[in-house]
């Protein structure tokens, strides 16, 4: 049993999918919840999440999220949906009631109403200090480089993995740009033979390297989390130059519990594992790409 989530605001998430998987939860029960919550605070969405995130270009707020299990072929993903607070759980609608696995735009707002969600006005979606970022783009052109989103995986008493991921997308984006965090094996992938990697950072970049998949596939030739985070990240620091390596912070979670992370940036994450009392936090620093990154087993 155990629980991940990417940066410090992750937290509180964490502590409930902690509390969710000690109750005997499926772990697809305990991150939709607790990243429900993350989402639906508007406190929160200045940390590139949900209710209260930045908006795009034409001062909407669109968010991406997903959900994917262990099991092949578990997956459900919204990208560039409007008027919901809690993207993550429209994901799972489409994971368990659509034929797709993807739904984007006017087509994920269309099966949000036909799934009985409401759709609320742009104005609700937004914070007091998104909004006033959104006046200062338009009037001083005064951009925002936020790239946090937030990405969960839970480990639950069953042996069942789920990641998810949730973000309102980079602040001021062109209206229907959608990054990596929706998009399996870039923003979030999952082997319930393996484990489960999420990626955060610069998401029109890290979709180009797959690292959620490569992180897992380098589990199953037996690294550890930290192994395999570093050994992708490294790749791709060989592949577009050190000096060109973009913002990137990526988690990853064997079968057993443990955790590993590697990032260009500093890079907090919160952890807790079975046996252990509390969410424990850990700051991975940018990884030398000739040692390991950091590790919780």
């Amino acid at each position: 049993m155990a629980a991940v989530g990417t940066w410090s605001f992750s937290l509180p998430a964490v502590e409930k999918m902690r509390y969710l998987i000690v109750q005997g939860q499926h772990s697809t029960d305990c991150v939709e919840q607790a990243m429900a919550d993350i989402e639906n605070d508007r406190e929160t969405g200045r940390f590139v999440v949900g209710r209260g995130g930045y908006p795009n270009s034409e001062g909407l707020v669109e968010c991406d999220a997903a959900l994917m299990e262990g099991i092949a072929g578990r997956f459900g993903a919204v990208a560039a949906l409007q008027g919901v607070g809690t993207p993550v759980r429209v994901a799972r609608r489409v994971m368990e009631q659509s034929c797709h696995s993807l739904l984007v735009g006017e087509g994920a707002l269309a099966f949000a109403l036909e799934q009985g969600f409401t759709v609320e006005d742009n104005e609700s979606m937004l914070a007091p200090e998104t909004a006033r970022a959104y006046q200062d783009f338009l009037e001083k052109k005064k951009s925002l480089s936020g790239h946090d989103t937030l990405g969960l995986i839970a480990l639950d008493l069953q042996g069942n993995i789920t990641v998810g991921v949730s973000t309102s997308g980079a602040p001021f984006k062109s209206p229907g740009r959608v990054g990596d965090s929706p998009l399996p094996g870039c923003g979030l992938y999952a082997d319930v033979m393996v484990g489960a990697a999420t990626a955060t950072g610069d998401g029109d970049k890290i979709m180009c390297h797959c690292p959620s998949f490569h992180a897992v596939q380098l589990m199953k030739q037996g690294l550890s989390p930290a192994e395999a985070c570093q050994t992708v990240l490294s790749d791709i620091a060989r592949r577009v130059g050190t000096e060109k390596l973009f913002e990137m912070g990526l988690v990853a979670m064997n079968m057993k519990g443990e955790v590993g992370a590697a990032s260009s940036v500093k890079f907090p994450y919160t952890f807790w594992r079975n046996g252990r009392e509390t969410v424990e936090q850990h700051v991975q620093l940018p990884t030398s790409l000739q040692t390991a990154g950091g590790s919780f087993e």
